[in-house]
């Protein structure tokens, strides 16, 4: 049964004039599949252990086409590299960035939603989208700063 996301993919395909083909499909299959958060390498591996005949630039410019389409929205990580996650029927969200293990907490608040809207109400500004990133250190990582800063101290 074919899903929603590829009739709307398709439908762009055409509007923009390009082919509909096997590899951009696989690449659409690998995408709906994954539920991470993917950068366009992280994409081009999984599409290259099903077809290693994916080259890594249409991987990348299949990812821009969902983009375009509504399908997958871009979020920039806290080093400067680019990851991709569904965007189409799924609930908007924000994120805590973890700077030095890379963990990627989602998270929502009506509070702060609630304040944007008022925000750009008193400013009479059109909101786009939006995206909030917050990025610091997670738990995981402030217990093993604590564990090895403890350790250092009890060494000396």
């Amino acid at each position: 049964m074919e899903r929603e996301e590829n009739k709307i993919f398709y439908e762009h395909l055409k509007r923009a004039h390009l082919k509909r083909t096997s590899q951009r499909d696989l690449i659409l299959d690998v995408f709906l599949d994954t539920e991470d958060h993917v950068s366009s390498e992280d994409l081009y591996h999984l599409v290259k252990a099903k077809d290693p005949t994916v080259g890594f630039t249409t991987v990348y410019r299949t990812l821009k086409l969902f983009k375009e389409c509504g399908l997958a929205r871009e979020l920039e990580f806290h080093d400067g590299r680019m990851l991709y996650e569904h965007e189409y029927k799924h609930k908007h969200h924000d994120h805590l960035i973890c700077t030095q293990c890379g963990a990627l907490i989602e998270f929502y608040n009506e509070e702060i939603e609630r304040l944007q809207d008022t925000i750009v109400r008193r400013y009479g500004f059109k909101p786009l989208h939006h995206s909030h990133r917050i990025f610091g250190i997670c738990a995981n990582c402030q217990k093993a700063e604590k564990a090895a800063q403890k350790a250092k101290a009890s060494g000396q």
